[in-house]
């Protein structure tokens, strides 16, 4: 009995300590006495609002990026950015091509960078342009404009400010005329060639015209002048253009035919003048390294490497002429691919600096100069030969008939008479 008492009372004073311990905890953990909530209950909800926080944060940085990079692949498709790419890479090849010794890596690089924007500006407007016949190819429909993933008076508004922009950015970090050059080819091409393409097939040629200016403005950049040795690279861009573009044309007539445009492969049922225009083109470019090398812009292995690349191009364009299927103007088009940048890099890769032209013009002027004092060495010694000799000129004619000298040019095999003295 003892013992159960003792039991009982050791049980009820832990269960007493439990509850106080439990009411002091519940003083800590759920809620004070007076009915303000406890330091846990205000830490949940601090960590609530942070995660809520976070989570808006997140969501605002997500639409951001993703409006970001649908306004960049618009921009991007506006400013057609590989065809840009390769403007840019024809100005920077005749920027390298107008330095001197030493080339201005900063100017080439505002240069570049003034020639991407003014490239981006004539497509964006060439597109805006074209909305309805864009939307007419399967090539051009899912364009940013005819898919209808920017407004028009956006794409004008970007067009408008990135061609300004480029134009004042040459103006300033290379010279007025490389300015006016850039924004000529920018109404050329965007309000001449682009309205040509859906009125007459000669919108090809003034297109080529186009492409062959942004190397001349790299040129102008870096010299500050328009120069005969600065035509070179235009020259083969003009008339590499024009292979390339009959390729072009003969490979999506359909396209075009659905577009509206004017192209000479839809008049040309057959493709004979098509192919006619690009081999006779192709024969053009055949002289450019001979020039490259009379001119002192390159050295003398430049006429044997732009020799065998125009060979190749020529050769594309004469089987393309000969049979007149799409296969064979694909592998034309192709040739033209590789042939421009091939040309463009023997053109850096053995251009001749400001020291090395002027050492081959001092060594042609010496070989003049050698050349002048020889003959006049020559003529002294005869001159002086003449007046040593006697004047006994009419007793050696009589001496000497007709009769030795015909013996000796037309009848060599007969011995010339001896006279005695």
């Amino acid at each position: 009995m003892w013992r159960n008492g003792v039991v009982r009372r050791l049980l009820s004073h832990s269960q007493s300590q439990n509850q106080n311990s439990s009411t002091k905890l519940g003083f800590l953990v759920n809620r004070k006495p007076d009915g303000v909530p406890c330091r846990a209950s205000s830490s949940s909800a601090a960590a609530t609002a942070t995660a809520t926080a976070t989570d808006t944060a997140t969501a605002a940085a997500a639409d951001l990026s993703s409006l970001v990079r649908h306004y960049g692949r618009c921009y991007s498709e506006l400013a057609k950015a590989r065809l840009s790419l390769l403007v840019v890479a024809t100005s920077g090849t005749g920027f390298v091509l107008g330095s001197g010794s030493a080339i201005d890596i900063v100017g080439l690089c505002w240069t570049c960078t003034g020639t991407m924007m003014v490239a981006a500006s004539a497509n964006s407007l060439n597109q805006v342009f074209e909305i309805k016949n864009d939307a007419l190819m399967k090539r051009t429909m899912r364009r940013p404009l005819p898919s209808g993933r920017i407004s028009v008076p956006h794409a004008v508004a970007w067009a408008a400010s990135v061609g300004v922009a480029g134009t004042a950015l040459l103006s300033c970090k290379a010279n007025m005329l490389t300015a006016g050059l850039a924004a000529s080819n920018l109404i050329l091409y965007a309000f001449v060639y682009t309205p040509l393409k859906q009125i007459h097939p000669i919108n090809t040629w003034v297109g080529a015209v186009v492409g062959a200016i942004p190397p001349l403005l790299g040129w102008t950049a870096a010299a500050g002048q328009v120069t005969l040795n600065g035509m070179l690279l235009p020259a083969a861009l003009y008339f590499w253009q024009i292979p390339h573009f009959m390729a072009l044309a003969y490979l999506c007539r359909t396209d075009y035919a659905a577009g509206g445009y004017r192209m000479l492969s839809l008049a040309d049922a057959s493709g004979h003048r098509t192919a006619s225009v690009a081999l006779r083109n192709c024969l053009y470019l055949i002289p450019l390294g001979y020039l490259a090398y009379d001119w002192g812009v390159t050295s003398g292995w430049f006429c044997l490497e732009s020799s065998l690349i125009t060979l190749a191009i020529s050769a594309a364009a004469l089987s393309f002429y000969q049979d007149r299927t799409t296969q064979k103007a694909r592998r034309m088009f192709h040739a033209s691919l590789l042939y421009l940048p091939v040309f463009m890099s023997g053109l850096l890769f053995h251009r001749l600096t400001d020291n090395q032209q002027s050492l081959t013009e001092q060594n042609s002027e010496k070989m003049i100069e050698l050349s002048s004092s020889t003959e006049t060495i020559v003529k002294e010694s005869r001159n002086s030969g003449r007046k040593n000799k006697p004047n006994n000129t009419s007793v050696d004619r009589k001496a000497q008939p007709p009769v030795a000298y015909a013996s000796v040019a037309p009848f060599p095999f007969l011995p010339a008479p001896s006279y005695a003295p």
